[in-house]
This record gives C-alpha cells, structure tokens and sequence, in this order.
C-alpha cells in the first residue's frame, strides 16, 4: 500500500517516537549505545523542540505512522522511516514533498558515520557542502548537504 503523507496530529506521538528509536537504534547501534539518550529525553526533545520549531510530516500506511519529516523553511531537521519500512520509497517521497515546500534548496546535516543517510542524500541529488562537527551533546562529525533546484 502506497504510504499517505500528512501533516503530524498529537495522536501520532507515541507511534513517531518509537519509528524515530527503531531508526536509530537499527541504523546507528555502536553510536545509540555510545551516545544515544534515553527515552524520557526524546519524549522531552521531540516535545519541545521538534515540534515547536518545525513543520512535522508523517507518512501514514494503514492509519499507522511510519516515518516522519520534521522541516523548518528549506532546513530538514529530521527524516526517519521505521526499519521494517525501508526501501521502499518513503524516505524519496518525503524528499519530493519537502521540494514542494522549498523549491529552490533545501539543506540537512547527518552524521558522517551515516553511511546509508549519506548515500540516500547523495543519490537523491543533495550535494555535501561542509564538514564539521554537531552541536553538544553529540560533539560527533557531521557533513551538511545541499540540495538546489538546476
């Protein structure tokens, strides 16, 4: 089934915060057990930041939230796809939503040890721009990526 992609409703909470663990926690272990924080902060974080600060999208398949983008103007805060949803397009379909939202550029940051984020970035056209270091607490380098319309 063909994944429906609407705006987040405060219904979605528990649902986005478990997809945007099983995320991490399945694409990132070595770095989750290092530095990945523990449930009551991002219960906290997703609450009064994400939320506030951004636009937050979720793809919907069956009535069930399986991912979710978090967008600021052309600024992609977060983009998570739960893993037992993966390649299949959704991650793409987020991308192509938030080009309709910022037409001219949009921009994100990932991890540089984000192997699979990177080559998804790279693959869809987002170019890296600058190499650097995240804000605390992660301290961890990152690479931003830039995507312009041609």
């Amino acid at each position: 089934m063909k994944p429906i992609i609407r705006l987040y409703q405060p219904a979605d909470f528990d649902a986005v915060i478990i997809l945007w663990r099983a995320s991490r926690e399945v694409s990132l272990p070595d770095f989750q057990r290092r530095k990945g924080h523990f449930l009551y902060e991002d219960l906290a974080y997703f609450r009064e930041h994400v939320l506030p600060e951004n636009d937050v999208w979720v793809a919907e398949i069956d009535g069930r939230p399986v991912a979710f983008m978090a967008i600021q103007d052309d600024f992609i805060d977060h983009l998570y796809v739960h893993p037992d949803y993966w390649r299949r397009g959704i991650g793409q379909m987020f991308l192509e939503h938030a080009r309709t939202l910022s037409p001219l550029h949009l921009w994100l940051y990932t991890l540089q040890v984000n192997l699979n984020a990177r080559a998804f970035y790279e693959k869809n056209g987002f170019v890296i721009t600058k190499f650097g270091v995240s804000q605390p607490p992660e301290n961890e380098p990152d690479v931003k990526y830039e995507w312009f319309s041609h």
